[in-house]
């Protein structure tokens, strides 16, 4: 039977303002992911979209193409609610690595299907491939094994090609043809993979500011908007933080480097804002999940956390005792006058630990496990002329030019503090 869509008839449609109808909506992600529509046709409409911007109920249609495309996971027969977070990435952000063991050691199951780093932000995987033995791969039956074992209670691995596999498709080509920006297109993203995964309960933590990929409150709050829309209509109960990202998380960036740091949380010590955003979000996924009543910073003071972390580590072939990846060389920055640390731009370290071995600049493309920024400073604290701020990280020496240009205006010392500024910045819930 002859089709009555045609990818030019769908492009024409949103490039003059109008919105798609669902039947031109399912068909296009459909034909797409058949190979029928093709890549440039595809990219066309993704520009068109950029442009013209969807409805909500075009975004909603959309998402669910996209998880159509693939399969959908269901794990409301476990023992145990199951809750996930999503991170729209940052500098620093190793919040997942503590979080999904204390949210685990607290009662929820966490599936947590993360990602690969690209540019200057890290990613999950990445991060914690650098534990000896660990394997992001895990199968359906080992994940549901280990949500259901009360040791373990949490998964962090890869996506499987099944799911929403028409969104990896459309991915790579946003990728390449300046569409990433596009807010429908991000949060039909973000939220196909996630509905897909079967969560009953998702929490977003959308950051805010330089080193983030929105940059301004406002982008930030109508892409949680969007988002929380996305899971409330399909029925998976969503509530997103915005939480600022003018400066690194932390006081390491870079694969290696951030696991040493969670490792450090979980053993009760650890930088405080780190501390800080993983117990806020472990509240919020706690009371998505219907267990409101459990104090996530308790179980994070008393070891359990940490025993879920290293069950978790040991059920995907890691090993949590194994010495992490270092560098073999190192180069220290500095400060060149006394006074107080006004600023640290996350940009600016993130891009330099990209440079240093610790991103990708395509996927694929291999990493350095040891390379990134350690930072012996924060905005805020007060340094002397001579005293180390920053410590670079990495296995190619020739790596250090270009990553300390790209940190020369990444920082400022200045005679007196700035105010501190909140690192949640605001809550989103459905309406």
């Amino acid at each position: 039977m002859v089709s009555v869509h045609s990818a030019v008839s769908v492009i024409t449609a949103k490039r003059d303002g109008g919105e798609l109808s669902d039947e031109q909506i399912d068909w296009v992600v459909d034909a797409f992911t058949r190979g029928e529509v093709a890549d440039e046709q595809m990219s066309a409409l993704a520009m068109a979209i950029l442009l013209r911007g969807m409805s909500r109920r075009e975004i909603a249609r959309w998402t669910r193409a996209m998880i159509e495309s693939g399969r959908r996971m269901d794990f409301t027969d476990l023992p145990r609610p199951t809750v996930d977070k999503h991170s729209t990435g940052g500098v620093g952000d190793k919040i997942t690595l503590p979080l999904a063991p204390l949210v685990a050691a607290c009662g929820a199951a966490v599936p947590q299907l993360s990602g690969r780093g690209l540019g200057h932000t890290g990613g999950t995987l990445d991060k914690l491939e650098s534990i000896p033995g660990w394997r992001a791969d895990v199968p359906v039956a080992q994940m549901r094994r280990m949500l259901a074992d009360p040791a373990i209670g949490a998964v962090v691995c890869a996506a499987g090609a099944d799911l929403a596999p028409a969104d990896k498709r459309l991915y790579a080509l946003r990728d390449v043809t300046g569409t990433v920006e596009s807010i429908p297109l991000i949060a039909s993203s973000i939220m196909s993979k996630k509905i897909a995964e079967g969560t009953a309960a998702l929490v977003l933590d959308v950051k805010v500011g330089a080193g983030a990929f929105m940059k301004t409150a406002e982008s930030a709050r109508e892409l949680a908007t969007a988002m929380v829309e996305l899971g409330t209509d399909a029925g998976v109960r969503t509530v997103a933080l915005l939480t600022a990202m003018h400066t690194p998380l932390g006081r390491t960036a870079g694969n290696a480097l951030e696991v040493a740091e969670s490792v450090e949380v979980l053993a009760g010590g650890g930088p405080a804002d780190i501390v800080e955003l993983t117990v806020a979000l472990a509240r919020e996924m706690l009371a998505q999940a219907g267990i409101p009543d459990v104090d996530p910073a308790a179980a994070l003071a008393d070891g359990r956390a940490m025993d879920h972390w290293r069950a978790m580590i040991r059920a995907q072939g890691g090993d949590p005792n194994a010495a992490l990846p270092v560098a073999t060389h190192t180069e220290v920055v500095t400060a060149e006058e006394s006074g107080i640390l006004t600023r640290l731009d996350a940009m600016g370290v993130g891009l330099a630990a990209w440079r240093l071995g610790a991103g990708r600049a395509r996927q694929g493309e291999p990493i350095q496990f040891g390379a990134g920024v350690e930072m012996h400073a924060k905005p805020g604290d007060t340094v002397t002329a001579g005293q180390p701020l920053l410590t670079l990280h990495t296995d190619t020496p020739e790596a250090f030019p270009v990553a300390l240009e790209t940190l020369r205006d990444a920082y400022a010392i200045g005679p007196a503090p700035t105010s501190a500024a909140p690192l949640v910045l605001g809550r989103i819930a459905a309406a």
